[in-house]
């Protein structure tokens, strides 16, 4: 009896170190299962059908030794996590509140909640700690979010290699077909871009991902070809670059430097220490819209001293602002 008794409260913890060893991302003979968790090969088999049986969806392979490993199967069952893998999670689910996709907030927040639930007191220090020495950058969010469905399927198609059609909106309105080889999607902060190359126009293509509509694979498997550049993330941010009129800002903002430092995209020693109260920005390359778009989020008082172009574009938006706010109304009801 009493080994009856051991084989059973040990039964729980073996279909646990069975599991994390599955969910390694390998295929497992079942001698090496039986090896490592020192039962019989016999008692592995019984043990695989119970996983199967909690929804795991384990595949076997035929032959003389056999082997096992998890799939994606038609719903997705509870996963075991070490310590680093859950803070890592935490962590990312928290930051992920901020990023261009859209529901991906909402979707983040019931993810990190289930999880925070389970955590250990411990692990729920560590991304505390984590989160409370982390400073956020002002909000990149793109004003134009992703359906995070597009991006699974552009993803798919990148992994799998395959040809893709879709949709596309240009940036006057006129949407076209288009036939594409994808390659990598990027990431800039603002937006996503999906680089692929395009098979009607014989050349390689930068798309937005949020004027995707209707992607489908085509199921046509084609080789990699070789990128004209060292990176994908090198390409795009080169070509979007060539595409608009980029400056260097100079500025005084009338604030303290360690309050602005890290929220204009900058790098260490583009904010210097004017006196207790002001500063200077000299700020990395990037478009008129975008410097003053920094500019005006800073929340404090600011002169531009050069180049010329922004401080004709900030001109021309305070105009604008000045037009909007004198001719609104409030609405019916308010």
């Amino acid at each position: 009896m009493a080994g009856i008794l051991y084989l059973m409260s040990d039964t729980p913890v073996r279909l646990l170190n069975l599991l994390s060893l599955l969910q390694t991302p390998r295929e497992w003979p079942g001698s090496e299962l039986a090896g490592r968790l020192g039962v019989s090969p016999r008692t592995i088999r019984r043990d695989i059908e119970r996983l199967r049986d909690l929804g795991y969806p384990v595949q076997a392979t035929m032959g003389a030794i056999g082997g096992y490993r998890l799939i994606a199967g038609t719903a997705m069952p509870p996963l075991l996590l070490d310590d680093e893998e859950a803070v890592a999670i935490a962590v990312g689910l928290r930051a992920a509140a901020g990023h261009p996709v859209e529901g991906i907030e909402d979707a983040s927040v019931r993810a990190l909640a289930k999880l925070e639930q389970v955590l250990p007191g411990r692990l729920r220090r560590r991304v505390g700690n984590l989160t409370a020495a982390t400073v956020q950058m002002a909000s990149t969010t793109s004003t134009d979010p992703v359906d995070p469905e597009i991006l699974t399927v552009l993803a798919g198609a990148i992994a799998n290699h395959e040809r893709l059609r879709f949709r596309y909106r240009a940036g006057d309105g006129a949407e076209s077909g288009r036939l594409v080889e994808p390659n990598r999607l990027v990431a800039t902060g603002r937006r996503w871009y999906l680089l692929a190359y395009d098979n009607d126009r014989d050349d390689w293509r930068i798309f937005r991902a949020d004027r995707v509509t209707a992607p489908q694979p085509t199921g046509v498997r084609t080789a990699p070809r070789e990128l004209p550049a060292e990176d994908a993330a090198e390409y795009v941010t080169s070509k979007l670059y060539s595409l608009a009129p980029t400056y260097r800002a100079v500025a005084t903002l009338r604030a303290p430097a360690e309050e602005v430092a890290g929220r204009v995209g900058d790098a260490p020693g583009d904010v210097q220490p004017i006196d207790e109260r002001s500063c200077r920005l000299h700020s990395h390359t990037d478009t008129l819209e975008w410097l003053a778009f920094r500019l005006v989020m800073l929340g404090c008082e600011f002169e531009v001293h050069e180049p010329p172009e922004l401080i004709d574009h900030l001109r021309r938006l305070g105009a604008r602002v000045t037009r909007a706010a004198t001719h609104s109304t409030p609405a019916p009801g308010r």
